[in-house]
């Protein structure tokens, strides 16, 4: 068992014992290797390049909302607002003017990086790495720099595919935690997400009865293109390409998306993963083995005139074959949260294997990557609750460790402890398992 968090930062027995959802952050932050003494965060995007992300993230266009719901709200009772990415760094940080001034020596700023990895457990990070609301109280703060302020954070979740695209956080005093606040930001967010998705609608439907769209071809057959939305400035979606649990990945580009066959799948999860690009040869062998090169130019044709057909932008490059557009697929995003710590989070995203059915060498490597991946943190740092929900997955149905660590972390009077029991029991009988405690 891990040497308690409170204890390795000095936390003195005559204290209030943490909550154990700030101790699991606190032993996250450790792994993390963030440090309690330093600086409590770094800017990571600053001048033109954060004004240039910010025009592109989904979450500029609901500014107003939030606006109007919280920051004008939250000036007048001493408090900020600050809206960050999915990754914890701050975009917009708005409110009271001379607690912004006093943010400012913590580094709490537009474009600073506030996830668990920078600064350690703080509502806006730990929010992100749990992928739900979190208030966090003074000294419950990882870094100590941080002991004089509290928080609330909500996440954004992304209203068509459910994915954390952000955070919402109200900082100050001890109002920052109370309850009706907590109440507040959530409705704030709910009513920010609702906002997105009616202006997706309405930009899609803008988009259905333009005659040029009317007048497109149809993607090829065994492609089904699906209409979203278009953005006046770059799209209310970020490009994404879709693979989890399923063998027809869903590419997304400047709001439409595209159904792919299986092949096609497989290619563009290949290139995803490798943005710098392949050879041919490094590619056929990714995809079909100890094949000659030559049987990769027939396919890259064929997935060349569908793109053409979606989008120009999506065609992919040759010598080496590499996407020109930046795509991120919800396979990255589960390594990616995985690589911070932030297993719930990736738990969240996890949809299943990676196109589960295929045999491509390159594809069956990843989708056991991600999978052994999310099973090994989760079985590492996982609460009882994530490796439950883990266990229903259908990759999970029989495994016999996943049910035996959930039950070492349920409480010993949990009700959820006999249907664990049972089911191990089961396992215990269709599989000939004796590791039942």
């Amino acid at each position: 068992m891990p040497f308690p968090a409170s204890k390795q930062l000095g936390v003195s027995s005559g204290q209030r014992a943490l909550r154990s959802i700030i101790e699991e952050s606190w032993q996250r932050s450790l792994r993390l290797q963030a440090d309690p003494d330093m600086p409590p965060s770094a800017l990571t995007l600053d001048g033109e390049a954060l004004k240039e992300y910010r025009r592109g993230h989904p979450l500029a266009s609901i500014m107003p909302v939030i606006h109007k719901l919280l920051i004008q709200p939250g000036s007048e009772q001493g408090l900020l607002v600050a809206v960050g990415d999915e990754l914890g760094r701050l975009l917009w940080v708005d409110g009271d003017t001379a607690l912004r001034r006093r943010a400012e020596r913590m580094l709490f700023v537009e474009g600073a990086d506030w996830s668990e990895a920078s600064v350690g457990t703080s509502a806006p990070g730990t929010a992100l790495a749990l992928g739900r609301s979190v208030q966090v109280a003074g000294a419950e703060h990882f870094n100590r720099a941080v002991h004089p302020w509290s928080c609330t954070a909500v996440p954004f979740h992304d209203p068509d595919t459910g994915a954390v695209i952000g955070v919402l956080d109200i900082t100050g005093t001890e109002m920052a935690v109370a309850p009706h606040t907590l109440t507040l930001v959530e409705a704030t967010v709910a009513a920010a997400q609702a906002q997105l998705r009616v202006e997706r609608l309405q930009l899609a439907a803008t988009q259905r009865d333009r005659p040029a769209d009317r007048r497109m071809p149809a993607a090829a057959a065994g492609h089904k293109t699906i209409h979203r939305t278009s953005s006046p400035v770059q799209s209310l979606y970020r490009n994404s390409l879709r693979l989890l649990g399923r063998d027809h990945a869903l590419l997304s580009i400047e709001g439409r998306t595209v159904s792919l066959s299986p092949r096609h799948s497989e290619l563009l999860a290949l290139l995803s993963i490798h943005p710098d690009g392949l050879s041919a040869e490094e590619l056929c062998s990714l995809l079909f083995g100890e094949v000659p090169a030559m049987t990769l130019r027939a396919e890259m044709v064929r997935l060349r005139k569908v793109l053409q057909q979606f989008n120009p932008a999506a065609v992919p490059e040759s010598r080496p074959y590499r996407l020109t557009v930046d795509v991120r697929s919800d396979a990255g995003q589960v390594l990616s949260c995985l690589q911070r710590g932030a297993h719930r989070l990736a738990l969240e995203i996890y949809r299943g294997p990676v196109l589960p059915h295929s045999e491509a060498p390159g594809v069956v490597k990843l989708r056991r990557r991600v999978s052994t991946l999310l099973r090994e943190a989760l079985l590492t740092d996982g609460s009882a609750e994530a490796l439950l929900q883990y266990a229903e997955l259908p990759e999970a149905s029989d495994d016999v460790a996943v049910r035996m660590a959930a039950l070492k972390r349920l409480p010993p009077r949990s009700p959820k402890r006999a249907a664990v029991v049972a089911d191990l029991e089961r396992l215990e009988s269709e599989l000939g398992t004796h590791q039942r405690p």
